[in-house]
């Protein structure tokens, strides 16, 4: 076996040219004596504008910003010659380190960290970092919270700028979060360091904030508000619908079929009130949905319940297939919830899929039933029929009452 150590100066192949180096609110006087020799080593060094700015001139006359739009082909243009790129903390956490890491090999980089904001944050609040959920909203909307809200949950929040513990502080109250306490912290790690404190609910409008915070939530359900569990199977009163809804029971058979797995991308087909590309979403903060739906009332309770329950990136898409299909990014899983009937949305799906990926339908009529029998003639997969009976009142008494029975087609391609 082939040793590489870890300085770089050893390496299958090219040397590690490529140094990366985490800066706090410190600035250079806090670095480590390695992370200074990297800089004063390096050829070229660049970084946002805010950490060139902590360099002395010295080394500043070999500083590079940024380009806007952020891309990395100036540093991979360097390849061969010492180079030093400068990040915010721990670089390999949601930094510029892990996006190296994926484009150059193990032994033509090396990392130093510096403390991060999240470990910095809980340090200041006694908080257990391996109890806390880290969540970023430098990419994605502070809807994106909710699906990781839990009752007593401690949240670590990577801010995007200064309006979002406001817009964080709103949304966790529509979602029946306004109970919970935050902590925005501000400029963490240097002499400027600050923090607010406040109820969600209770948030000043006025509130002057860093752009450079970190929000710190300790989660509290305000009185009456009900938490709902984190699936596959929430319950029907979690979303805003017309009746055109996938049934608790049946969706969390439905998902089981689907399976979904990190990372991976959905179809929902003639998707209704959204609720299966929803809780596929909520699987895993990774996983990927695209609800396809032509009616305009529904698309709206789609938007609605997408925000409501924390996947505000689940992509709408209006229009019936199999028409409205064309162009899709491929998807690893389909599932039709309506529309079976309509010529080619099933033969579409199919071919879209990869081999492995899983098609999932569900039907209630016996012309749809019928669809789905000579699909699986053709291409194999399971039938299931599923019937569900709800105790209800009949007159002093109860009764069963029986709900429209679902058919359920499943198959993975080969």
């Amino acid at each position: 076996m082939e040793q590489v150590r870890w300085g770089g100066e050893e390496s299958a192949g090219l040397s590690a040219w490529l140094s990366v180096v985490g800066l706090g609110e410190d600035g250079f006087e806090g670095l480590s004596l390695m992370a200074r020799q990297w800089l004063m080593q390096a050829d070229a060094i660049f970084g946002g504008s805010r950490h060139l700015a902590m360099l002395p001139a010295a080394l500043a006359a070999r500083s590079r910003s940024w380009p806007r739009p952020f891309a990395l082909d100036e540093v991979l243009a360097c390849r061969g010659r010492p180079t030093c790129v400068l990040a915010s903390g721990d670089p390999m956490h949601h930094g510029v380190g892990a996006r190296l890491a994926r484009l150059l090999p193990t032994g033509e980089w090396r990392v130093l960290p510096a403390p991060s904001s999240m470990s910095l944050a809980a340090a200041r609040l006694g908080w257990a970092l391996q109890d806390c959920t880290v969540v970023s909203l430098l990419q994605h909307e502070a809807a994106s919270v909710l699906r990781h809200c839990r009752p007593d949950r401690q949240l670590l929040v990577l801010s995007a700028g200064a309006g979002t513990p406001a817009e964080l502080a709103a949304c966790l109250a529509r979602a029946g979060y306004g109970a919970s306490r935050l902590w925005v912290w501000q400029r963490l790690g240097g002499p400027a360091e600050s923090v607010v404190e406040a109820i969600a609910e209770q948030w000043p409008a006025q509130q002057h904030v860093d752009p450079l915070n970190l929000v710190a939530v300790q989660c509290r359900l305000a009185e009456g508000q009900v938490a709902w569990p984190p699936g596959p199977g929430l319950p029907d009163a979690a979303f805003r619908h017309d009746g055109q809804l996938t049934k608790q029971d049946i969706r969390a058979v439905t998902l089981a079929r689907l399976a979904p797995r990190a990372g991976e991308r959905l179809w929902d087909v003639g998707a209704g009130c959204g609720s299966i590309g929803i809780e596929w979403m909520r699987s895993d903060a990774s996983c990927q949905a695209i609800a396809i739906e032509a009616d305009p009332g529904r698309q709206a309770l789609i938007a609605h319940n997408r925000q409501a329950l924390g996947v505000p990136e689940l992509q709408l898409v209006s229009g019936r297939a199999p028409q409205a299909l064309q162009g899709l990014e491929r998807p690893d899983a389909v599932f039709i919830g309506g529309g079976v009937t309509a010529e080619g949305v099933l033969a579409s799906c199919w071919e879209a899929l990869p081999v492995g990926g899983r098609l999932v339908a569900n039907a209630v009529t016996l012309q749809a039933e019928q669809c789905l029998f000579q699909w699986r003639q053709l291409h194999g997969g399971r039938l299931s029929r599923l019937s569900l009976e709800h105790a209800e009142p009949l007159g002093r008494f109860d009764s069963w009452r029986s709900a429209l029975p679902i058919t359920l087609y499943d198959a993975v391609k080969a």
